[in-house]
């Protein structure tokens, strides 16, 4: 969204979304310490990665000991301490059992009904029933937030009609081929081959 990466371009070998690897276009500093790393680490990538293989990284879901030094480091840690310092969240111990544990409770609400507002729009009032002609922000956040389970719990507030109007509609969004719609015009590689690596894990 940055404008920073990009996939490369398909060729008859590689034609699909996820065998594409990913390159860079800019390395110049986005202002936020965990996307300057990971551009830092896509740089200096030899041979370049793919998606799928940028999304194990950087979650530190691998554990191929010859990938070690691309893992991004602590990142829940670090996002949490990133919204702590935004005023969105706020660092609290708990107790469970024998063990304390740090959450993050979230303590701006505003903010969170904000984004929530933002996906209930999205698919109910300004549903445009066409992934090309959506908001880019609100598709990846649409595709984020059904990769992480968290959709049912966006719709919870709404009524049940609306409720089931936005589920369907989610879920037909979500459900579309996305090599298809990665190829049609103005459309988004990037976070169509994010969700194509999320239904493949």
């Amino acid at each position: 969204m940055r404008g920073r990466i990009s996939l490369e371009p398909p060729t008859m070998r590689k034609k699909r979304l996820l065998d594409r690897k990913v390159l860079l276009k800019s390395d110049s500093p986005t202002g936020d310490v965990l996307l300057d790393e990971t551009l830092k680490h896509i740089k200096a990538t030899e041979p370049t990665e793919t998606v799928q293989t940028w999304i194990e990284l950087l979650t530190g879901e691998t554990w191929n000991p010859f990938k070690l030094q691309y893992q991004l480091r602590n990142v829940r840690e670090r996002i949490a301490k990133n919204l702590v310092e935004k005023g969105i969240l706020t660092t609290e111990k708990q107790n469970f059992l024998l063990f304390d544990m740090t959450t993050h409770p979230v303590t701006n609400t505003t903010e969170k009904q904000r984004l929530v507002k933002k996906l209930q729009d999205s698919v109910l009032e300004r549903w445009v029933n066409d992934p090309q002609r959506m908001d880019r922000r609100t598709l990846a956040l649409l595709v984020l937030a059904h990769s992480s389970d968290v959709l049912e719990n966006v719709f919870s507030s709404l009524t049940d009609d609306k409720y089931d109007v936005a589920m369907n509609r989610a879920k037909d969004l979500v459900e579309l081929d996305p090599e298809v719609e990665g190829t049609k015009h103005n459309a988004t590689e990037m976070i169509w081959a994010v969700l194509a690596a999320f239904n493949k894990s």
